[in-house]
């Protein structure tokens, strides 16, 4: 707070002035609600420690169900959130015990917990049961019934599981394919506690796979208050008056109580509620100084031209004037309040160094991270976030992520500026080139040489040719082998057939490829010795190939086309070694069979060269296809995408073909260039490159056995309750290592190597492990038993079955790390450890130089291994999951390969990989990261030192490589910090401190939004943070024409009953009241909410009409489900695909429509599990859906289901594909005449449907049974419009007609009445609802967004079903029969439009279309008025009209000058490009345009704006339109017969009652 002289210097000024008339301060508040009830604060708690670890989430639910807190659910909500944090300390650290708060205060979790609760409502559970139990389908109450069920219960039967799934892990040595039980309850209730204990029992005995979802029985009535969103005030132009002069009759609303409450708030920097506290004598003269600030600030007065030119500027210099612990709140203050305070910043001089600062950051801004001063960017430890469209539920999960980064080091001892370099290292493997291996070898025979083969003599020899520009998606023809296609397949297997045929077809169409072929004859195994070519049609072939080939001069494209010959002869059967013989004799009849095919044929060439080319390569399945060594996708190699994938593969690669000859690096063979590549690896092992089923331990724990000295023996007794972390944590810290040298270097690559030591396949990996690590001086290599065979806790133990495991272990104990390696290297030798196993040699006859093998033969008698190896077996089983005894596998710095299959090599060279790859992907990068430390002047941490041990380094690699990558990370440049930036020190610097860094233009819309979000963050967490001014030089006009508060607490708030509070809102207080005021939402991208209570016009506020608070409530109604949608073969977006959202018990609930941009679609949602499919009809006969890829995405044999589980955006990618006998249909070609219902993007409601005007079913396919008619509104005046517009359409009209209306800008009130008119009338209606695509161009202004829903997304907006539609301006009043106008004909045109009237010739000088630009563009044709229009839908979505329109759209609308009257202009912009039918005159007249003679003749009468009178149009409408009064008078007395402007508020919240699947 400022120093409080100056407003007792201030209060004492103004003693001796009159008492002015207290007047009370008016305002306006708001808040959203969720759809859904809040959930129990222990749920959502639950949920975030989940995301921690699970096991923290199985600790805390058996700490909220203990005894202790059997009363739990009796108590305060305040009380039970003391509890919740207090738990959470025992598992988590402060930091994020402050990051839960703030997740909890932001209801994070409460979409999950919903999600959970719509699946329990999906299974219909017994009504009247707390918690219940689903056994394979079979539902219990009765905690008793269980073990019964289990009994009775097929495992076929198991119920559906998701990843987010609660799954209790135990230590049991059990598969996963258990009987399932699903746990429904609520944790801590009594039934809970009963079910858990017995479920928790039977998982631990290894019976069931315990999963548990929460299910509350009594729902909360309180519904989800949310923030992370912002409200914005908008200064309104008069220059038209578009307020309703209907006087409000509002009852007393929520928002009177908060403008008491806040009446003594904050007021230009001065809290008065804290200055009466201190001063209570003065409180008549604060209350004075109080009134005096409210009658000066909420004024707005109009500054000169050369009074904005600094206003950014003198902006920056306030704050940065301003105390340094102040700072941020004066920014947050005047961008929230810029009107008002822009009278007061013209007043402040701005200094020439803040000036000269501000301009050279701006320069390295703006080079180095393209930022210019309207950007508004967060930098968090270097990640940017663009404030424009980042929200805070992103910003909280990159915090949660970094944390745990920063903890783990600061864990290992890297502090402070240390962290840096680490932080910033990004290990992904995103636009790394894809590995490859070398295809140099003697078992590759080639078909072609385009080098010397004839039939390229005619092609460039030239390498520069490939400079040469050329049309997309087109090949060089260069005589050089550039492309290299080598298939390795074994010829008799049926997936060759279409391998071998293509590899034949670009041969002889001479495509720029070099084919080859390995002929791994018998797959990845060796044939019997017996095996010829009269009993194996694969080695029939081979011999046949090599016959052939021979024959012809060694040209094995004839050896290639006699195989597919033999493809084609055998199209009806498998290949059988006769018909080969059969086909080789007619073609060549002096081939001797018996020598080609007999047991010593001479033709049996290369097969044993292709099995060592498959051995050596690593491959686990064939065929296998090359390109210059990179295998293809295997689901490509198939018919439809084989040839495409090549394609695609040979323009991934042609890039680096190019910079290598434009730099020179490439001369001679291209083939020797691509195989020197750091991708080429010696071997290509799945499991290491791609990562496939591999997983990353945590190593960060602290060691559980500290207190146990330094024996494994405690585990004996403590092992039952050691976590998997616990046990991952002994191995850490308890492991002894093999090295080559013991030279004291810390390793960089830690390798523990699982298998079991008596077995021949679990030595032979550790002797692989250990003679590769002798090559290398950066590895080190402990082994991790995991026996075949373990006796029971109560068997005796017999240490000579394990006397291999002891010795290898003894020696690692007792022996150097140098000796240990030499020595278990020679036990492991078979013949040595077959001696050892059969008594016949000693563990210790095998000496080791300058050992004392006594020393030894002591450790291995006294080591009896029982607690090691049980402890090891647990370990593997709980941490690694693997399940088997005897499964090997290998631990790699953390990361998890395996388990291996049993007869899967994994070889000396499979450890060279692994240690090729460990330095290609991180290693390298973090020694270089780790120099950088050691130069820190002020590094003190341990891992700086000499001494720093393989550990750290081992718990390092694994803490960064195992973490998420989605992020860039920049250092941010500056010239200068002195002058313009506010710098604010971490409070606690000895913990971990994120690093924040923004830039901001003090007075823009990201500066409004940035403030409070940072003032919260400095709350939440430690944090260094340094804000940039990056102020405008110079202003031409007001930079912020709005006020605007963001919505953000950073913990729960309670009420001095202890009960939670009812949620943050947004207050704007001090408001001016002379001013005409929009509200606008701006909330995240996917959230789709709507006004559900407000008597006022939130378009139009002004506040000198108003009593006191204007108040309104919105509700979250919708989460959106974004995808994109593309064709299998071909990658085109399917447009006008439908595709359908739904539950098991109702299968449709939403759909929509795909459009051609981007294959985008979208999906109204809410928390829950979803069914995606195609919609019935033609959408599902012509296509099926192939894959689904996104987040939270389950898919099985009975369809897909979609997991809705937070406020985050849910973005999929969908590929469909054409069913074979559907690949010539036109999906837009014939429409299906039933159209079932249609609720993705609306919502139904017609006269007579249902209560409270409830959802009512669409009529079929009627859609050209009555006259569709669209129409939007904002503001009630526009409503009040259109009531008349559809009362006049409804009195010349005699087809039934059905009105559409545009959802999103709908006042409650009007929503509310809807229902009521159209049971008068009997018409029927329909609200469409869609979100503004993300990737679109964003509008600004409400009313350029709602001109765009005009024009923009009419091919998405209907049902298929709708053939045509027209458009009718609000402000219009018919006064002629619709259907002439429904039954035009238009010409072939996809829309048509009235041109504007010319006869009006006062109004020349505003006619802009007969001048300039569109003088030009229009060519002699009208330019049109989009008041009037009629849409012939299914031409317009067969000619992609919607599309192209967007199109144009996106490129026009990035020039702010451009597209004025966007919903005008653009038609008549694409007039060339999609053709408009000019509609007769009579159709539209407006005054305006048109002269008074032609108003006799007009069908429409529109109300347009008159630019040289400005007249309102509320008067212009009484004026012009003789009958609008009859008519408003007489919606006027059906308004008044249901009092709907009164009682609007609870009949919205009936229509949108409490389930989340109710009302999509």
């Amino acid at each position: 707070m400022w120093n409080i002289g100056f407003p007792l210097l201030l209060l004492a000024l103004l003693a001796s002035s009159r008492a002015a008339g207290k007047q009370k301060p008016k305002s306006v508040t708001t808040f959203i609600d969720a759809k859904w009830p809040a959930a129990p604060i222990e749920l959502e708690a639950s949920e975030y420690l989940a995301e921690e670890k699970p096991e923290i989430f199985w600790t805390f639910v058996d700490a909220i169900s203990h005894e202790k807190y059997e009363k739990f659910h009796e108590l305060s909500e305040k009380r039970q959130y003391e509890i919740i944090l207090a738990e959470a300390q025992n598992y988590i650290t402060a930091s994020q015990v402050s990051l839960m708060k703030f997740a909890l205060s932001l209801h994070t979790y409460s979409p999950r917990v919903e999600m959970f609760a719509q699946i329990a409502v999906d299974r219909i559970l017994p009504p009247n049961c707390v918690a219940v139990a689903d056994v394979c389908g079979k539902l219990t109450c009765n905690v008793d019934d269980i073990k019964e069920l289990i009994l009775n219960a097929k495992k076929e039967d198991n119920v559906e599981l998701f990843d987010l799934d609660h799954k209790f892990s135990s230590s049991s040595e059990v598969g996963e394919d258990r009987i399932v039980v699903v746990l429904y309850g609520h944790i801590g209730t009594p039934a809970f506690r009963a079910f858990h204990t017995a479920l928790k029992e039977l998982a631990s005995q290894g019976k069931v796979q315990y999963v548990l979802r929460h299910y509350v029985k009594e729902r909360s009535g309180r519904r989800v208050r949310l923030s992370g969103y912002g409200v914005e005030l908008q200064i309104k132009s008069t220059e038209y008056k578009v307020q309703d002069d209907t006087k409000v009759k509002s009852k007393g609303v929520e928002g009177d109580d908060v403008a008491d409450e806040d009446e003594d708030d904050e007021i230009e920097g001065f809290n008065f509620h804290r200055l009466k506290t201190l001063y209570p004598e003065k409180i008549e003269d604060l209350d004075r100084f109080h009134q005096h600030l409210l009658d000066s600030t909420s004024d707005l007065a109009p500054l000169k031209a050369w009074q904005l030119q600094e206003l950014s500027l003198q902006a920056a210099e306030r704050v940065i004037n301003s105390p340094r612990e102040e700072a941020l709140k004066v920014l947050t203050h005047i961008a929230q309040n810029f009107p008002l305070q822009a009278r007061s910043l013209v007043r402040t001089v701005v200094q020439p160094e803040l000036q000269q600062e501000v301009k050279a950051n701006q320069e390295a801004f703006a080079s180095s991270l393209n930022l210019q001063p309207v950007d508004t960017a967060l930098f968090l430890n270097g990640m940017f976030f663009d404030m424009d469209i980042a929200d805070i539920m992103t910003i909280l999960e990159a915090l949660r992520q970094e944390l745990r980064i920063m903890e783990g080091l600061h864990k290992i001892g890297i502090k402070g500026k240390q962290m840096t370099p680490l932080m910033a290292l990004d290990l992904s493997q995103s636009g790394v080139q894809e590995y490859a291996i070398d295809i140099r070898d003697s078992a590759v025979i080639y078909v072609n040489d385009i080098e010397k083969d004839k039939q390229y003599r005619r092609w460039p020899e030239s390498l520069t040719e490939l400079l040469r520009p050329t049309f997309p998606g087109m090949l060089r023809s260069i005589r050089q082998n550039l492309y290299n296609l080598v298939i390795i397949v074994d010829p008799s297997d049926e997936k060759a057939k279409t391998l071998l045929k293509m590899a034949e077809s670009f041969v002889v169409h001479s495509a720029p490829l070099r084919v080859g072929v390995v002929f791994a004859v018998g797959g990845l195994g060796m044939l019997p010795q017996n095996e010829t070519g009269k009993s194996h049609s694969g080695m029939a072939l081979l011999e046949a190939f090599n016959y052939v080939s021979e024959e012809k001069d060694g040209q094995h494209s004839y050896g290639l086309s006699f195989i597919t010959d033999v493809y084609a002869a055998s199209e009806d059967g498998p290949i059988n070694p006769e018909k080969v013989g059969e086909l080789l004799k007619a073609k060549y009849p002096s081939a001797d069979l018996e020598d080609i095919f007999g047991e010593d044929s001479d033709y049996d060439i290369g097969r044993r060269l292709a099995q060592d080319f498959v051995q050596r390569s690593g491959f686990r399945r064939l065929p296998q296809v090359l390109l210059n060594g990179i295998p293809l996708d295997e689901k490509s190699l198939v018919a439809d995408e084989f040839e495409e994938a090549v394609l695609t593969e040979i323009m991934n690669q042609t890039p680096m073909f190019q910079k290598a000859v434009f730099s020179g690096e490439l001369k001679d063979s291209p083939l020797d260039f691509a195989m020197n590549q750091p991708n080429v690896m010696p071997r290509l092992n799945e499991r290491i490159l791609q990562g496939k089923g591999s997983t990353n331990l945590n190593l960060m724990s602290a060691n559980p056995f500290a207190e146990a000295g330094s024996g494994w023996e405690w585990f004996m007794s403590h092992g039952s309750r050691l976590s998997s972390q616990d046990l991952t944590a002994a191995i850490v810290h308890r492991a002894k290592y093999a090295k080559r040298r013991d030279d004291g270097v810390p390793k960089m690559i830690t390798n523990w190597v699982v298998g079991d030591l008596e077995t021949i396949q679990g030595r032979q990996l550790l002797a692989d492990s250990l003679d590769q690590m002798r090559s290398s001086n950066a590895i080190r290599v402990t082994p991790i038993l995991n026996p075949t065979f373990l006796p029971s806790s109560g068997e005796p133990w017999d240490k000579d079955r394990f006397l291999l495991s002891r010795s290898v272990m003894a020696a690692l104990s007792v022996m150097g790390a140098e000796s240990s390696s030499q020595y278990i290297s020679k036990i492991l030798d078979e013949e040595a450890a077959a001696a050892i196993s059969s008594g016949e040699k000693s563990p210790t006859d095998f000496s080791i130089q300058g050992f004392d093998m006594a020393i030894l033969k002591d450790a291995i008698e006294r080591f009896d291994g029982e607690a090691l190896i049980r402890a090891h077996r647990a370990f593997c089983v709980q941490s690694l999951g693997f399940q088997m005894g005897g499964e090997r596998g290998v631990v790699s710095n953390g990361r998890v390969i395996g388990p291996l299959d049993d007869n899967e090599l994994f070889s000396t060279d499979d450890f060279g990989l692994l240690e090729r790859y460990a330095f290609t992907t991180y290693a390298e990068k973090i020694t270089k990261a780790l120099a950088k430390v050691r130069e820190d002047e002020d590094g003190e941490g341990e891992v700086d030192s000499p001494t720093a041990d393989g550990d750290k380094i081992m718990r390092l690699v694994s803490l960064l490589v195992s973490r998420p990558h989605s992020k860039s990370r920049f250092e941010i440049p500056f010239r200068g910090e002195n002058h313009s930036v506010i710098k604010l020190e971490a409070p606690n610097p000895e913990q971990p401190a994120f690093d924040l860094v923004v830039i901001v233009d003090p007075v823009s819309r990201g500066a409004q939004k940035i403030g409070p979000i940072l003032s919260t963050l400095l709350e939440v967490v430690n944090c260094n943070l340094r804000v940039f001014l990056n102020p405008v030089e110079k202003n031409s006009d007001m930079p912020l024409k709005s006020f605007y508060r963001y919505v953000l607490e950073s913990e729960p708030q309670f009420t001095a009953e202890g009960k939670l509070a009812p949620g943050p809102m947004a207050r704007f207080i001090n408001m001016p009241t002379s001013v005409l005021l929009t509200q606008n939402m701006h909330v995240p991208e996917n959230w789709l909410v709507e006004s559900v209570r407000s008597p006022y016009d939130l378009d139009n506020i002004r506040l000198d009409d108003v009593e006191s608070t204007v108040h309104s409530e919105f509700e979250l109604e919708y989460l959106l489900l974004e995808g994109h949608c593309f064709e299998q073969t071909m990658g085109n977006p399917p447009r006008g695909l439908q595709i359908t959202l739904g539950t098991n018990h109702q299968p449709v609930v939403v759909d929509t429509i795909v459009m051609a941009n981007l294959g985008y679609f979208q999906l109204k949602a809410n928390p829950g599990a979803w069914l995606l499919r195609l919609r019935a009809g033609r959408s599902a006969d012509i296509f099926d859906i192939v894959s689904v890829d996104g987040t939270e995405v389950s898919q099985n044999s009975s369809g897909t289901k979609i997991l809705i589980s937070s406020f985050r955006s849910h973005v999929i990618k969908l590929k469909v594909a054409k069913k074979p006998s559907m690949l010539h249909a036109d999906l837009l070609a014939d429409d299906d005449s039933n159209s079932g219902i249609w609720n993705s993007i609306t919502s139904t409601f017609g006269g007579g449907g249902g209560e409270d005007g409830g959802d009512v079913q669409l009529s079929g396919g009627g859609g050209e049974e009555r006259i569709n008619i669209f129409s939007l509104a904002s503001g009630h005046l526009y409503e009040r419009f259109i009531r008349i517009m559809m009362l006049s359409v409804l009195k010349h009209t005699k087809t039934p007609v059905k009105f559409w209306f545009l959802k999103n800008y709908l006042s409650p009130t009007f929503k509310d009445f809807l229902p009521h008119l159209a049971e008068a009338y009997k018409f029927e209606y329909e609200l469409v609802q869609y979100k503004w695509p993300r990737w679109l161009h964003q509008q600004t202004e409400k009313q350029r967004i709602i001109w765009g829903y005009k024009i923009l997304f009419l091919d998405v907006l209907f049902p298929l079903s709708i053939k045509k539609i027209i458009f009718v301006d609000a402000d219009q009043v018919v006064r002629a029969n619709m259907k002439e106008l429904y039954d035009m004909d238009l010409g072939g045109a996809p829309y048509g439009y009235t041109p504007f009237c010319d006869s009006r010739k006062e109004m020349d000088g505003f006619r802009f279309w007969n001048q300039g630009y569109w003088r030009n563009h229009l060519q002699g044709r009208s330019y049109h008025i989009s008041a009037l229009y009629v849409v012939d839908l299914k031409r317009f979505r067969r000619i992609a009209a919607g599309d192209r329109l967007r199109g144009q759209y996106q490129a026009l609308s990035q020039d702010p000058n451009s597209l004025s009257n966007l919903d005008q202009d653009l038609p008549n912009n694409m007039i060339h490009q999609v053709a408009i039918k000019s509609l007769p005159q009579e159709w539209l007249w407006c005054e305006t345009w048109c002269d008074d003679q032609s108003k006799k003749y007009a069908k429409t009468i529109d109300l347009c704006n008159n630019p040289l009178t400005k007249e309102a149009k509320l008067t212009a409408a009484m004026r012009i339109v003789k009958e609008w009064k009859e008519y408003d008078e007489e919606i006027k007395h059906i308004l008044e017969s249901v009092g709907a402007e009164e009682d609007h508020g609870e009949d919205a919240r009936r229509r949108h009652g409490t389930s989340a699947h109710t009302e999509l």
